[in-house]
């Protein structure tokens, strides 16, 4: 894991302890968002940068004060990478801690860092031993957003970003950086 990364990790969780105190408790609940998803593909070589377009369902729960876990599963598709005119599918299946500030107002945020699963399909993935097409890779996804509450019971997630990195196999270094933006609807369930 990068310094840099390390450092900002740490930044965030002392500063999350804080606010944790300053809060007041929240009921706990779940969350069930469906988000139209745009991915921009982050390449040093700007000709070969590209859009995937789709879909993710998250489900979200909230723990204690603030602090909740959150599942994502996104697909996405794009008809050529770059100028290739290769196309790409993938499904990207990551969990991991969130926390939401003012869960019980009605604009609140979230932050999330998530860990999984990067399924690539119908597209070409070379390997040392030739190609195939299909690879699976380590995915990492680090994001927040804003939801904006109708009622106790629905909501509009008003934007949804993320920074994505997967590593199926590229014929270069292997690792694809990913700028997410979304949003759409959340359906929430107290218990």
């Amino acid at each position: 894991m990068p310094t840099s990364f390390r450092t900002a990790l740490y930044i965030l969780l002392l500063t999350g302890s804080g606010l944790l105190q300053a809060q007041e408790p929240q009921p706990a609940r779940l969350d069930l968002s469906a988000t139209y998803v745009a991915e921009r593909s982050l390449k040093a070589n700007t000709s070969q940068n590209f859009w995937m377009e789709g879909g993710s369902i998250e489900l979200g729960a909230n723990i204690s004060h603030g602090w909740g876990i959150a599942a994502d599963v996104i697909g996405t598709h794009a008809g050529s990478i770059g100028t290739s005119g290769l196309a790409l599918s993938q499904v990207t299946t990551t969990f991991g801690p969130r926390y939401r500030w003012h869960a019980g107002h009605r604009l609140s945020l979230y932050g999330e860092g998530l860990v999984g699963e990067a399924n690539g399909f119908r597209s070409i993935f070379p390997t040392n031993s030739g190609s195939q097409s299909g690879a699976n890779s380590l995915a990492t996804q680090v994001g927040g957003g804003m939801d904006y509450s109708i009622s106790g019971r629905f909501a509009v997630r008003v934007f949804d970003a993320a920074w994505s990195r997967t590593q199926l196999p590229n014929s270069t270094d292997n690792v694809q950086n990913n700028l997410l933006l979304g949003s759409g609807v959340v359906l929430r369930f107290a218990h």
